[in-house]
């Protein structure tokens, strides 16, 4: 096969992207589409080389898995040893509990099955976990799996109809992708049935070159399609964030433009001009390994840090991402590919080896709950393994559910529904709490208060009026309450206040906000936003915001790890920047068209001080912003009153 210096450049373009994402710098919001420019790239080089061997009647099943194996394994393998150690030292039983299945998920190819269960590629969590971007990989290698198969199985059908039936195949799996990206986004954005026609997308491309490879293409359509290409990709990049459906009809645009760019991109354009260039060429060459350092240095340096890394740091990890990159391209790479490190038996038996090692201590690591045991018993001192007992204790937030007509779910469902009639009939109209996982936390408050007999908390994680998503439920509340806005007293209206405050980078939620000296912004179109909801649901009935609450900003296990004592306190500049937000809430409330929304101050209510964070023995919070099961025990104690002065006439509080 021809080398095509532009390709490596083209990989480049996607790996930069993709890394600056994860690095959490906001102008590549839409850096994730690198991986799909990846796909893309690797059906066009692997079918090419399928095709061209099968032609020539030499293809080998056995040979081409081998040059996968040498092109994947070493590289994966190094970092997967180089960041066990690491795993040992720094992260918590938990932690390490997820890293040892990542382990046995990562060595079996299935990681994109273990990280759609655990949480979404777009969920703050997943920033901690050292493999997580070792799902695309999974996707790769089950597609290469099954591709060389189906190939051998319809070669003596003739080109045309194989390009029928994967076209067919694309095109179906493209329109589930974009359903999917509505409805079930994690699955549909980590499993091969809905990323498949990515790959395929190169697979086209290089059917077409070994069909028409003896024509030349117009030169000014070389000109106009590969820039066309470039900027589609540019634009992705530049223009999708965490919030666009993923990978819908949004992902044509990135894809597309890589096969217009691997398509039209000749030596007379200016698109090889700029992809042709030497750093880019370099940086292409070692793409796969910076690809495989940028996630384990990121995630451990937030695990060592216990906090949101600055900006300069995250600037020199992505330095070192490219430094390491490079001399594991040059010593474990390029060795590897070359077959000088190791000849075929040698190589099944090293993969066979290390990946049986891998998925042993993964089950080891994972059948003892992370080492818990002897964490606890060797890792820590009498002081820290008694502070860790206490934050361990409450550290689950899950809805009360007393088996009556105090309930939560995530979702509008026909079971609740149900159940909604059916207390409706027994107690009268129902108090619902409506939220994200903050409003768990609020919901489980009123529903022990027992102020009210019949209260329902509708609240998913990660979804609020200003990042509404498909999989959120707020349009189904909508919907939900005009139809049933006779059985509903009132809405209480609750969301984290840290999702209307952004650091230096745009990123909202982040830990570098209640870092001492860092500027902060809040976001009052944010506000703006959630106070439209909440006035449309006011409309139909009775809806009171109930503003956010004080948040810890304090990483519980950094009180664990400490060599000195420290006094558990509340971050101190969380006062400050809650404080604000209330008046910029208050400022946008006292505005002539809000007048008739129900606010009360939780902040005020709630009166939280410093030394709130420990309580005799409890830790109020499970972590930086979510209240504890004591702590919210606690809080039902000083809110219980204040719950039955509420006047659902009264405007303001």
């Amino acid at each position: 096969m021809q080398y095509r210096s532009e390709i490596d450049g083209l990989r480049a373009f996607a790996v930069i992207p993709v890394i600056l994402f994860h690095a959490g710098f906001e102008l590549f919001g839409g850096g994730f589409v690198g991986v799909d420019v990846f796909f893309v790239i690797s059906g066009y080089l692997i079918t090419t080389i399928i095709v061209s061997e099968m032609d020539e009647s030499r293809f080998s099943l056995i040979n081409f898995y081998e040059r996968r194996a040498r092109r994947i394994l070493p590289a994966l393998f190094f970092v997967m040893i180089i960041c066990c150690p690491f795993a040992w030292m720094w992260l918590t039983p938990d932690d390490l509990d997820d890293f040892s299945q990542s382990l046995i998920a990562v060595s079996t190819f299935t990681s994109n099955f273990l990280f759609w269960k655990e949480s979404g590629y777009f969920d703050t969590s997943v920033d901690l976990k050292p493999l997580l971007h070792t799902w695309s990989l999974a996707v790769e290698e089950q597609y290469y799996v099954l591709f060389p198969l189906f190939m051998m199985l319809t070669w003596r059908l003739g080109k045309l109809q194989i390009i029928v039936m994967l076209s067919l195949l694309a095109v179906i799996r493209l329109n589930l992708a974009h359903g999917g990206a509505y409805t079930n986004p994690t699955p549909t954005f980590d499993l091969l049935p809905t990323r498949g026609w990515e790959i395929l997308l190169g697979s086209f491309v290089a059917f077409f070159y070994n069909r028409f490879k003896q024509i030349n293409i117009n030169p000014s359509l070389c000109q106009v399609f590969s820039l066309m290409g470039f900027i589609f990709i540019a634009c992705s990049i530049f223009i999708y964030d965490k919030q666009t459906p993923f990978p819908s009809f949004y992902a044509l645009l990135p894809t597309l433009g890589t096969v217009l760019v691997i398509t039209f991109t000749t030596p007379n354009t200016l698109v090889f001009k700029v992809l042709s260039g030497r750093v880019l060429v370099f940086i292409g060459g070692i793409s796969y390994s910076a690809y495989l350092w940028h996630q384990p240095l990121f995630a451990f340096a937030k695990h060592k840090t216990f906090s949101e890394p600055s900006s300069w740091l995250m600037a020199s990890l992505v330095a070192t991402t490219f430094l390491f990159a490079y001399l594991t391209w040059k010593y474990i790479e390029t060795p590897f590919r070359r077959g000088k490190a190791l000849k075929t038996k040698k190589l099944v038996v090293f993969s066979i080896v290390l990946s049986s090692v891998f998925v042993t201590v993964g089950i080891i690591g994972h059948k003892k709950d992370g080492f818990e045991g002897y964490f606890i018993e060797n890792r820590l001192n009498d002081s820290q393994r008694d502070t860790y007992l206490l934050i361990q204790k409450n550290a689950k937030l899950s809805m009360v559910d007393d088996g009556d007509c105090k309930f939560g779910k995530r979702n509008i469902s026909s079971d609740l529904v149900k159940r909604i009639d059916k207390c409706y009939l027994k107690y009268g109209q129902a108090v619902i709490v409506l939220g994200d996982s903050h409003a768990i936390n609020l919901y489980n408050i009123i529903a022990k208060s027992k102020v009210y007999t019949f209260v329902v908390g509708i609240a998913q994680g990660g979804c609020r009026p200003q990042s509404n998503k498909k999989k959120c439920h707020y349009d189904e509340f909508d919907d939900f309450i005009s139809e049933y806005s006779n059985k509903v007293k009132v809405v209480f209206f609750h969301q984290s206040g840290s999702y209307f405050v952004e650091d230096e980078r745009g990123k909202v939620d982040s830990n570098l906000v209640f870092k001492d000296g860092e500027p902060y912004n809040i976001r009052t179109d944010y506000i703006d936003i959630v106070i439209n909801y909440v006035n449309k649901l006011n409309s139909k009935t009775k809806t009171i915001w109930l503003g956010p609450f004080l948040e810890a900003r304090v990483n519980l296990l950094s009180l664990v790890w400490s060599k000195k004592s420290i006094k558990p306190e509340i971050n101190v500049k969380s006062f400050d920047v809650f404080d604000e937000l209330e008046l910029k809430i208050a400022d946008r409330l006292d505005q002539e068209e809000n007048k008739e929304l129900g606010y009360i101050s939780l902040n005020k209510w709630m009166d939280i001080s410093s030394d709130f964070l420990l309580v005799g023995d409890c830790f109020t919070y499970i972590d930086v912003d979510h209240f504890s099961n004591c702590g919210e025990d606690i809080l039902v104690k000083s809110l219980r009153e204040k719950l039955y002065t509420i006047d659902f006439n009264r405007k303001k509080s």
